[in-house]
């Protein structure tokens, strides 16, 4: 924990320095100390004037929660059932194949003429990021299971739904969580790239983000993605505890 914090602070120095000796022009890269003082600013003040910091983010966590809800729910019974049935997987996969490496950006104006500048275009479009990476992630947990254990229980007497309780779900649980944060991630990427297409409500990152680039206020834009990482590697780190927990039976 000390060596990446001394590197960080470092790195923090240098960029300090670099910019006082004029090294990096201060209105391309201002200094950390400017961008500090912006993150301060965007906090009281806002971006535009009047819409803070913590709303924008608010926004933007509501708008992935939805998005990468939806495909937790959806997924992973979708990803359950290809993993399960070779026959249903040989008929839907090369679907799957088609779709998923479709950018969830591409979907952006058609996100917008089928649903409009708001929630449900945002979260439409966090969800095409989210719901691949849940369902590949589940499939591969289900198919991963090794036989002598489904063979074991059901000798014991176990049914169709205990085999599913017992053996299936447990065994491809590290894989679900492993694909929903992959979602999350992607997702959350997704939702500020989408938010700079504009928000009815005026509120999101990725919008504040847009707001502080029309004004040319680069240490504005840079606290904005200082944020934006941050929130992300929280986001990170919850879930890892939240993963650990479900899974400490391992």
């Amino acid at each position: 924990m000390i060596r990446p914090l001394a590197i960080f602070c470092l790195a923090l120095a240098l960029w300090e320095s670099a910019c006082h000796l004029m090294v990096i022009p201060p209105s391309l890269l201002p200094p950390p100390s400017v961008v500090w003082q912006a993150l301060g600013e965007l906090g009281a003040v806002g971006m535009p004037p009047g819409k803070i910091l913590p709303l924008h983010a608010w926004h933007s966590l509501g708008r992935v929660s939805a998005g990468v809800g939806l495909a937790v729910l959806l997924g992973i019974p979708f990803g359950l059932a290809l993993g399960a049935s070779a026959r249903f997987s040989s008929l839907v996969m090369p679907l799957v194949g088609f779709l998923r490496p479709i950018p969830p950006l591409a979907w952006v104006p058609l996100a917008i003429i089928w649903f409009g500048l708001g929630l449900t275009s945002a979260a439409f479009l966090i969800f095409l990021g989210a719901f691949f990476p849940v369902v590949l992630a589940t499939c591969s947990g289900v198919r991963g299971v090794d036989v002598l254990y489904i063979d074991a229980v059901r000798l014991l007497g176990a049914k169709r739904l205990g085999i599913w309780r017992k053996v299936l779900l447990p065994g491809a649980m590290p894989s679900i969580l492993t694909g929903i944060q992959v979602g999350m991630g992607i997702g959350w990427m997704t939702l500020v790239a989408a938010e700079f297409t504009g928000v009815r409500s005026g509120y999101g990152l990725g919008y504040m983000i847009m707001s502080a680039r029309d004004l040319q206020r680069t240490d504005a834009v840079i606290a904005g993605m200082i944020t934006i990482g941050l929130i992300g590697l929280s986001m990170e780190w919850l879930m890892r505890r939240f993963a650990d927990r479900v899974l400490r039976w391992r």
